[in-house]
């Protein structure tokens, strides 16, 4: 096991007893130590790495079963928030038209599956909110959808369940039909555009896309990064959209993208532009979320970004959720959280 950590133990303030009830503060994350949580990640399989940070410095570092700090890891569904990022750039840079556009206009040889009502009224921002009413391409339907020989086609041509714009279905095909989106109105794919616009302004570089048949970007899965450089990617939108004191999002962009427009149907989470939200033992929690335990976790108050990933191996992809939730409640609020004086 490799731990990193560059923080000093201190501990937290107790209330007394006869206190009244109190309200959430913080103890000042650079004066505590989370080896509690590198003793957890240790401890639980499959997780090979958490990195714990604010805005300026990591606060503790922890790899297992391989993991380390460059290695290359498949982020999955973290995916998906990367192209939201891009979203955000294209349409401040005028590459892209507002939102509420039927996705049609960019799909002319799909124009029998698009050409007639509720298909022809689906919009990019149905696709960025999984509202597009069609179904699904992920879970049970992933496998025969990335089988396909066009997966464009493959997920116009789903059926429709919803109204466009009304219910939520999660669903990988309604992602990458925006990387395509993307490409066709920027003129470039996305892994340009990001190398250009997003990653290269904040010291990222060598992301690995996968491409779909026909050669588009795979921007809804798949992406390979490493811990820092999602470690990144958060501090980005954790300082909403500044990175170094530079402007790399739009103003606004990140509340845009993070604000709740809808929830899941299987687990009831919030959902903005492909970023998840829920408040976690009542904090607020904005994370990017890949299958398997790969995550960005931003926590805007008390100001930190918790990134892990877990192996995807065979045995590595068993349910995470509740195992990161004990490392968010315990080991990361657990050990800033502290009660108020009364």
């Amino acid at each position: 096991m490799r731990l990193v950590t560059t923080v000093l133990l201190l501990a937290l303030t107790a209330a007394p007893a006869s206190a009244a009830p109190t309200v959430d503060v913080w103890t000042d994350p650079r004066h505590v130590d989370f080896s509690s949580a590198l003793r957890f990640g240790n401890d639980h399989p499959p997780l090979t790495s958490i990195v714990i940070a604010d805005r300026d410095s990591v606060l503790a570092e922890g790899y297992w079963r391989g993991g380390g700090p460059d290695r290359v890891e498949n982020v999955k569904s973290v995916s998906k928030s990367v192209l939201a990022a891009l979203v955000g750039i294209a349409l401040d840079r005028g590459d892209l038209p507002p939102l509420d556009t039927p996705v049609a206009r960019w799909f002319p040889e799909h124009s029998d599956l698009l050409e007639d009502d509720p298909r022809a009224r689906i919009t990019l921002e149905d696709l960025l909110t999984m509202r597009s009413g069609l179904e699904t391409t992920s879970f049970y339907n992933y496998g025969a959808w990335v089988a396909g020989s066009d997966w464009v086609r493959g997920q116009l041509r789903m059926p429709m369940e919803f109204e466009p714009g009304t219910t939520m279905r999660y669903s990988t095909g309604a992602s990458h039909l925006v990387s395509v989106i993307l490409e066709r109105a920027t003129g470039v794919r996305p892994s340009v555009y990001a190398a250009r616009h997003l990653f290269g302004p904040i010291g990222v570089q060598g992301v690995h896309w996968d491409r779909d048949p026909q050669g588009h970007d795979f921007g809804g899965n798949n992406l390979s990064m490493t811990p820092r450089q999602m470690l990144r990617f958060g501090r980005l939108h954790l300082a909403r959209g500044e990175y170094d004191g530079r402007r790399v999002l739009p103003t606004g962009w990140v509340e845009r993208a993070w604000r709740p427009r809808t929830r899941s149907h299987w687990n009831g989470f919030g959902y903005g532009y492909f970023w998840w939200y829920r408040r976690i033992a009542g904090t607020p929690v904005h994370y990017a979320w890949g299958h398997g335990g790969q995550r960005i976790f931003v926590l805007p108050e008390p100001g930190l970004v918790v990134v892990t990933t877990a192996d995807l191996g065979p045995g590595g992809r068993g349910r995470m959720t509740r195992t990161l939730d004990e490392l968010l409640v315990r080991h990361v609020l657990g050990a800033i959280r502290r009660p108020a004086t009364p």
